[in-house]
């Protein structure tokens, strides 16, 4: 069974989300499905169609969650410190063709929010940095072409 790397605020967000499912929105749509019945005829019932399928919805990402939360690898990054970029490592990059510079963490693919600098440890730049320091130079293929950076920073926090 393959762990998953996260980090504590990650692993919280999914239990939260994981309770929300299980005490709010389950029996919410099971409040639906029983007051689509009493209209009558299932077979042409688009309130019990659409109960249906948030009820699949819902039950499947239980699922997900559950077995998400059982294989975590929960890293706690306050602990970690190094020279060198692994997971939880909080980067500054500078783009070598337009300086412009860009920092993000690196997180657990359920974290990942690019707009927010949380980048995921499966995603090509991050892939391309684990293992750098400072001042390696960092070449990245990516949809839009091939990308170099500098690493000027490695931060955990």
């Amino acid at each position: 069974m393959e762990r998953i790397p996260m980090t504590a605020e990650g692993y919280a967000r999914l239990e939260t989300e994981l309770k929300r499912l299980k005490t709010v929105e389950r029996p919410d749509v099971i409040k639906s499905l029983s007051a689509a019945r009493e209209h009558g005829d299932l077979a042409e019932n688009a309130e019990y169609h659409a109960a249906r399928e948030r009820q699949s919805f819902i039950e499947g990402r239980v699922r997900e969650l559950e077995d998400k939360l059982s294989r975590a690898e929960v890293i706690d990054v306050s602990k970690l410190s190094g020279k060198d970029v692994k997971f939880g490592a909080t980067v500054t990059l500078a783009d070598e063709e337009t300086d412009e510079k860009k920092t993000y963490q690196l997180v657990g693919a359920d974290e990942a929010d690019v707009n927010n600098g949380r980048l995921s440890i499966t995603s090509p730049v991050a892939r391309a940095l684990i293992g750098r320091g400072i001042g390696d130079s960092v070449h990245v293929n990516t949809p839009n072409g091939g990308r170099s950076y500098e690493v000027i920073k490695i931060n955990y926090r």
